[in-house]
């Protein structure tokens, strides 16, 4: 698909050298885009965008003909926005029924019920994987009929770099659940799989004075719990902190929380994911009543003539697309990256993976010289893209086969059920926008977007592309009022 701009400007320049009966026919053809053009400047209007950069582009789902623009060739930061490139990139490279695999192998010979040798836990990037999983894992490796390991029981990450956190990853959010650190070998705490994570959460005590009682997902002693509240009255304030000590795996829970008080919860990204899941696939090991003889190794590579012993698949991507954007997940658009730089180029980093995504970028017809890029989830503040190349890519991945697996992973405005609504399942409720906008939110300290597609009033499908930097007070209002205008409009002039 190619796109077709729509010049307004052009018309005006006509009507100065041609007698007005004469162009009478095109200005009644387009009064109903001039109608639209005006309510979009008027809500642009706004005062909260004073001072603010606003880069706007509309187009014509059928034909990509843009409708309106403002500042559109603007590169800006686009927050969570580039979960749209590097999901549309992963979506074309590795397809829909892609899969990962995480796999245990041994090395060393298996005689009567014991291995003497080493016993591997591959990760292949699989941001799905649970305790549940290791659970099975090592219920398999016991049906074959392992009861112990003489040797050490040792991690494999190899399969992406060491390195943890995109460059652009600032202090404040190293600890957050939505700046985990990305191992090719990572355990996830529950079905939002927020992978390198454990919840923390804090329940009142029944009596005053005593600390919180303190649960954690899942439970490790990978992590240290420092416990430093109380509870207080029924009466008293809720002002709990959960935080992780930077370089450390220690977590402080801290403040008051009421007798008859509701729990405080926060998801905890960890340090050093992949030790986390070795540590996790040892209890697992336990359970099952096999033993390790050995020590835990992280960062080990498997080595060749290693006998594979059990292989678990990760879930379809189409479906794993659903967390990740419904939620926003970062972390799945980090792993993403990884992987399409290990399938094409053999080594799974930002660099090579980032790479693919610019090249198919190139390849859809979008102008991927004047985009920056540093990351998949869009957590970067150096990441910039034009309205118009967001706006692009929605109007050329139409045709793709992946397509429709791709559209339904978008939030739908005003569905309140989380895995359909998302991001914007309280937004837009009760207007003509509800369970119409399908959309991809993004949001950073001062960046706010919101791209996707909207059918209006006469059933015409539109492309819509909403970014918006440097303001001061939230625009989501401002997003969700251009939104419910494009649903209510009506294209075709009325009879």
């Amino acid at each position: 698909m190619k796109s077709k701009h729509f010049v307004v400007p052009f018309l005006a320049a006509l009507m100065m050298f041609t007698p007005y009966q004469s162009v009478e026919t095109e200005v009644d053809a387009s009064k109903e885009d001039t109608s639209l053009n005006h309510e979009l400047d008027q809500i642009l209007q706004n005062e909260k965008l004073n001072g603010a950069l606003s880069g706007i582009s509309i187009r014509l789902a059928e034909t990509g003909e843009v409708l309106y623009e403002k500042n559109a060739d603007v590169r800006l930061k686009p927050a969570s926005n580039m979960k749209l490139f590097s999901g549309a990139a992963a979506m074309e490279t590795l397809g829909p029924d892609y899969t990962f695999q995480t796999e245990v192998w041994a090395d060393g010979d298996i005689k009567g019920n014991k291995l003497h040798g080493d016993l591997y836990l591959k990760g292949k990037g699989d941001p799905t994987l649970m305790v549940e999983d290791l659970d099975a894992m090592a219920q398999s490796l016991k049906e074959a009929g392992v009861r112990e390991v003489k040797g050490d029981l040792i991690a494999d990450d190899t399969w992406y770099d060491d390195v943890r956190l995109s460059e652009d990853i600032s202090w404040n959010d190293e600890t957050r659940y939505y700046g985990s650190q990305i191992s090719a070998l990572t355990v996830s705490p529950n079905e939002d799989y927020d992978a390198g994570t454990v919840i923390v959460a804090a329940y009142p005590s029944e009596k005053e004075g005593e600390p919180a009682q303190i649960e954690l997902t899942p439970e490790t002693d990978y992590v240290q719990v420092v416990n430093q509240t109380e509870t207080v009255p029924a009466d008293g304030e809720k002002d709990v902190t959960i935080e992780r000590k930077h370089g450390t795996n220690q977590i402080i829970v801290e403040g008051t929380i009421p007798t008859e008080g509701s729990r405080s919860r926060s998801w905890i990204a960890v340090s050093e994911p992949t030790g986390l899941a070795l540590e996790l696939f040892k209890q697992s090991l336990t359970k099952q009543g096999i033993k390790v003889k050995g020590d835990m190794e992280i960062h080990g590579n498997t080595p060749a003539d290693s006998e594979l012993m059990v292989s678990k698949e990760s879930m379809a991507l189409e479906d794993i697309y659903i967390p990740f954007m419904k939620l926003s997940n970062n972390g799945h658009a980090e792993v993403l990256v990884k992987e399409m730089g290990k399938r094409v180029h053999e080594e799974g980093s930002w660099e090579k993976g980032l790479e693919v995504v610019e090249d198919y970028m190139s390849d859809i017809g979008v102008e991927s010289d004047t985009l920056r890029l540093r990351d998949g989830s869009g957590m970067s503040h150096v990441n910039m893209i034009p309205a118009h190349e967001i706006s692009e890519l929605l109007y050329q991945v139409q045709d793709k086969d992946w397509f429709p697996a791709y559209l339904k992973s978008l939030p739908v405005a005003g569905n309140s059920e989380r895995f359909v609504g998302g991001t914007i399942r309280s937004r837009m409720q009760d207007t003509a926008a509800q369970n119409n906008v399908k959309a991809k939110t993004g949001s950073l300290t001062g960046v706010s977007s919101l791209s996707g597609y909207v059918t209006t009033a006469d059933g015409e499908t539109l492309i819509f592309a909403l970014v918006f930097n440097n303001y001061l007070d939230d625009v989501e209002d401002i997003e969700d009022e251009i939104a419910v205008t494009l649903a209510e409009h009506h294209l075709a002039p009325s009879e």
